[in-house]
């Protein structure tokens, strides 16, 4: 049971992670008309893809 919540807990914080990194992305190319790094843009798909992993590991 402590598992599934550590779990969920983990998962949690890497989608707030993420979001925040996005929203700095989308308002640096919106507001300041500056494009992300493709490191960057790598870092948080390579994220997402670990996100993803643990998610389908169910």
């Amino acid at each position: 049971m402590t598992d599934k919540r550590e779990k969920k807990e983990y998962v949690k914080m890497h989608l707030k992670d993420l979001r925040q990194n996005l929203k700095k992305m989308h308002l640096e190319v919106t507001k300041e008309l500056i494009l992300p790094q493709p490191n960057d843009i790598k870092k948080l798909i390579n994220k997402m893809d670990q996100l993803l992993i643990l998610i389908e590991s169910k």
